[in-house]
């Protein structure tokens, strides 16, 4: 069949074929892979349709990332290429997230239109790639050298490919049909020196008469990035690189050690009166067991946890792939795909801050019995006046053991379909049908939470025994020395890190007692069994009537157990109850491509598409959805077209069958007298003490403000009865390739997307505002599954439930505009590229009441993330002979969040305001004021200059933030575990590249 080229198609081509990435260059369209420029074209796939066509033009909006653009820029995973897409939201859980938690971590996951990275379908081959229990799908897991292209679906598609495929689809096609051989190397670090990167990848391809095999392995290793070597995570409230930061932010459970004790003396409400004491460390060789050797705290006392944690972790990855295609006969073939990949990853941060009233196992504190209580039976100094023999509570960071995470996932993939076509009746017709499986499985090792078991025996009664030695019990009921079972080993939790004295943390043997590494599992498994029809009927007057069939049965199976201790409650890490369970469902669908016109005036090509697809749950039940598109050529050089489509997500594993989890979660109470937005109210002075503040683990106890890390874990569950979330898209755009500019291209399309149903992960603020604000009593009880009490004296929350549920929606809207040039002169070829996304709303609603939803578009929060307005990529790139360059800009809009430092007299006195909208308002705030700082835009600049030496290889340098261009601090934690968006380049990345062909 042969293709009839228009400068219109050859626009559509080029948009198709142009990056996404900040370096990518501008090639030609591969309608059939290996050729490129071809006017005779077979039939193909392209993402978002199952009708096989020669014509590429679709009514839905499609990026192509091609082999030359990931060639072409600086970033060495497939996940790095993906987030710099204008289209992609905030990393779901970012790298530089040390404290997150779960199965996920150590992933990453692409989020198109800010949705969330469940509602992207990531596939692989067109096929379905792995996903944990929480729905989510692992890009990391993809080796970079196993890509031919990535295609990008903008639109939702759950009529095509089913659930998930809300926001769009990522599909990424691996390379296959590939002859001799390639090497690559890729080398590159930090300009501090640190983060190195190494990738190293080798392809084997040969091809016959009857098909051809494709192998490749790889091998990249990431090392991870110290947050002590930035200047924005060193500090939890850093004011630029070289400026001193603003106070705060460090904590009161510190290295140090501290103990409270009971004075004797009590307040006018008849109440004790406690004091600290913490070890003096300005004199070597006191007795830790004398009070006179210790001292109140001050301003000195205090630990900053970012100087033993990771800013960007570290991920070491090991891959194998095989492609084969194997021709049975010249109408039928096999064609399989193999993946196995090992992925490691790593995060630290700075050890446990326990504290020994938290737990139940050590709520009784160091016990009066123990050897080393200064203010118990065996303390060796005198007790000052009124003060009697007691237990003591105490806290004390371990900062000698760090809390290490381990996370490796394995994942074991294959898929083989047979295919073929056939002419019937003059009519060529094409089928495949085939079956995928797909393995993850993880382990996760952590260290640096304490068995509060052992904490209980180790600071409970002890003595010292004949051999002068410290052991556990009395003189007449011993426990025996060791760390293994019955056995104990004391501690004192008084010694400051650094201080020489017996049976502190820094003794192997108090580790070996107190520590025990965790392990979590992980599996899932993925079974999809498919068949698929596609041909064309009869014939209309814009040309062959397409149609696509198929069926499809899958099955999702997944555990989580964390580990043991976790589970029983007995360890500081955050308690968490195992899940497990499973899906499976039944689908049809129908697909039609319906050329209206053709070659007409006023209609060079008028075509519709139509499409639906029914889905049968074994857990929810049956939900149907269907899509309907349109493409109109009113002349050669100008396209408009536009989609509607419906799309669902149905509730995962996690979702349906997750245990209850124990969590450190921020919040922001409204009855804060400082930040909260019902302080003084009635309902807030029933529940707590006037000039009430949030609880945190400050020096000062009380939070800095909105936002903050709750002192004492909440816990988080899941819901059997959740039902799928419901989605709305719609898409309408122009594609313009104007004939007085050969090689200029435009595009711009609208694209809307509102999802109903939503399942919201229910939040502490959340219940807290909804109580207290807006005055939900059913949302103040204690006793429900999104309950939570209050200390009766402090006021402060000491325990909180919370769950998913149905409720509200989300929607966003805005528009693509792209921009590609290409031409050439007597310099050399060259190509531009200018690729746009602006987001016009987004807004979130978390529940089905009355009221005006919350604005996301250009703002940041804990909570949430960043929702960025405006992100623009532009590329210049220049071919002469064997040279190459290519400059990328990546743009971020600014964004707004909440202020941290208002112009209070004390912080005006001390010059830290940090607050440009202090009198800010609108209406998702009810009218109240609630200060927002801005921050300001960012632009980071990406060059590469490569040579093609004369013996088949090429070398390129190049470097990504070449600029070494920093954000502005960001207080509110987006996306990150520090004063920094999680997305931003973390300084400028040199790297050298070399590639040997064969």
């Amino acid at each position: 069949m042969t293709l009839k080229t228009t400068p219109l198609r050859d626009a559509i081509t080029l948009a198709l074929a142009v990056g996404t990435t900040a370096l990518a260059g501008v090639g030609t369209a591969a309608a059939q892979e290996g050729e490129q420029g071809a006017t005779t074209l077979d039939r193909i796939e392209v993402t978002g349709s199952r009708i096989r066509q020669v014509d590429i033009e679709t009514a839905a909006p499609v990026l192509q990332i091609t082999r030359d653009d990931i060639e072409e820029q600086g970033f060495s995973s497939v996940a790095d290429i993906l987030q710099n897409i204008t289209a992609v939201g905030s990393p779901a859980i970012s790298r530089t997230s040390p404290l997150s938690s779960g199965e996920a971590v150590g992933g990453q996951y692409i989020d198109l239109r800010n949705l969330g990275p469940n509602r992207t379908l990531i596939l692989v081959n067109g096929k379905r790639l792995g996903i944990t229990n929480d729905g989510l799908q692992d890009v990391a897991s993809i080796p970079a050298s196993m890509v031919e292209r990535i295609e990008v679906l903008k639109d939702g598609a759950s009529t095509i490919y089913g659930s998930d495929a809300i926001a769009g689809v990522v599909n990424i096609i691996t390379r296959k049909n590939f002859e001799g051989a390639e090497a690559n190397a890729y080398f590159g670090q930090y300009g501090e020196g640190d983060g190195t990167r190494q990738v190293y990848d080798f392809l084997l391809g040969f091809t016959g008469d009857r098909g051809s095999v494709t192998a490749g392995v790889e091998y990249s290793k990431e090392d991870p990035v110290w947050a002590r070597d930035r200047w924005f995570a060193i500090d939890r409230f850093p004011t630029g690189e070289k400026t001193a930061p603003r106070p705060g932010g460090l904590s009161g459970t510190t290295e140090w050690g501290r103990f409270s004790y009971d004075t004797g003396a009590v307040n006018a409400a008849g109440n004790p009166v406690f004091a600290n004491r913490t070890l003096r460390r300005d004199v070597a060789g006191l007795d830790p067991r004398n009070f006179a050797s210790f001292r109140a705290p001050n301003a000195t006392d205090t630990s900053n946890p970012s100087a033993a944690s990771t800013v960007y972790s570290g991920v070491e990855r090991k891959s194998i792939f095989v492609n084969g295609i194997f021709d049975i006969t010249d109408s039928v073939s096999f064609n399989t795909d193999i993946l196995y990949t090992d992925r490691e990853s790593f995060a630290q941060n700075a050890g446990y801050p326990f504290q020994s009233a938290n737990f139940d196992l050590s709520s009784g504190g160091l016990s009066a019995d123990s050897y080393f209580n200064p203010v118990g039976n065996q303390a060796t100094g005198a007790l000052p006046p009124g003060v009697e023999p007691q237990d003591i509570q105490y806290v004390r960071r371990g900062w000698e053991v760090p809390r290490e995470v381990r996370n490796s996932l394995t994942t074991y993939r294959f898929s083989g379909a047979f295919s073929g076509s056939f002419e019937l009746a003059e009519r060529f017709f094409d089928w495949d049908a085939g079956y995928l499986y797909n393995q993850n499985k993880g382990v996760q090792i952590s260290t640096g939470n304490l068995n509060t078991l052992a904490v209980q025996q180790a600071t409970g009664a002890s003595f010292l025994n004949a051999q002068g030695l410290v052991q556990c019990g009395t003189p007449d009921a011993p426990i025996q020395l060791g760390s293994g079972a019955g056995q104990c080993t004391p501690w004192n939790p008084l010694i400051p890190f650094g201080y020489d004295a017996p049976n502190s943390l820094a003794d192997p043997n108090v580790q070996a007692y107190l520590y025990l590494p965790g392990q979590a599992l992980s599996e899932t498994t993925t079974d999809v069994y498919y068949a698929n029809l596609s041909g064309s009927l009869f014939s209309l007057p814009g040309g062959d009537l397409g149609f696509a069939v198929g069926v499809e049965h899958r099955k999702e199976d997944g555990f989580f157990s964390p580990d043991a201790l976790a589970q029983t409650g007995i360890s500081t890490d955050l308690a968490a109850g195992p899940t497990g369970g499973g899906y499976s469902l039944d689908e049809i669908y129908g697909e039609l491509q319906i050329p209206l016109l053709s070659d007409v005036v006023g209609a060079r090509e008028l075509s519709l598409s139509l499409a639906t697809r029914y889905s049968d749950y074994d857990t929810f039940g049956d939900t149907t959805n269907s899509k309907f598109g349109f493409k109109w050529k009113p002349l050669d050089q100008l396209l408009v077209r536009g989609t509607w489509a419906e799309g669902f997500r149905a509730p995962t594993v996690a979702d349906l069958y997750g245990g209850s989890s124990q969590t450190f979660a921020f919040y922001t109470d409204p009855c804060d007298v400082s930040f909260g937005s019902a302080a003084g109210s009635a309902a807030c002075l029933a529940d707590v003490p006037a000039g009430f503040r949030q609880p945190a683990n400050d020096p000062d106890g009380l939070a800095d403000g909105p936002g903050t890390q709750t002192p004492t874990p909440f816990v988080s569950g899941s819901n059997p009865e959740l039902q799928p979330e419901t989605s709305e898209s719609k898409t309408l755009g122009v594609v313009w390739s104007p004939t007085f500019a050969d090689g200029l291209n435009l595009a711009l399309d609208w694209w809307n997307i509102r999802i109903e149903n939503t399942i919201v992960a229910d939040s502490p603020t959340a219940i807290l505002d909804d109580c207290y604000v807006r005055g939900i009593t059913s949302r103040c009880d204690a006793l429900g599954a999104d309950g939570f009490t209050r200390d009766p004296v402090t006021g402060g929350v000491d325990s909180m439930s919370f769950a998913s549920r149905n409720a509200g929606y989300q929607e966003t809207e805005g528009f693509d505009f792209d921009v590609t040039y290409r031409f050439e002169s007597q310099w050399g070829r060259f190509n531009v590229a200018w690729l746009n996304t602006y987001v016009s709303k987004n807004e979130l609603k978390s529940d089905d009441l009355e009221g005006v939803p919350t604005q996301l578009n250009g703002t940041a929060s804990d909570a949430l993330g960043a929702f960025f307005r405006v992100r623009s990529n532009a590329s210049l790139t220049w071919d002469s002979g064997p040279w190459g360059a290519t400059w990328g800009v990546r743009y971020y809009s600014g964004l707004r969040e909440p202020c941290f430092f208002t112009a209070t007299a004390a912080n005006v006195a001390a010059d830290i305001v940090r607050c440009s909208r202090p009198d800010f308002a609108s209406p998702d705030t009810q009218g109240a004021i609630t200060p927002q700082n801005e921050l300001g835009s960012n632009t980071f600049h990406d060059v590469q200059v490569r040579w093609n030496a004369p013996w088949n290889a090429t070398v390129a340098i190049g470097a990504n933030n070449v600029f070494e261009h920093y954000a502005a601090p960001a207080y509110s934690t987006p996306n990150s575990g520090y004063s920094y968006y999680g997305g931003f380049d973390i300084g400028r990345f040199v790297y050298l590249k070399y590639q040997q062909r064969f």
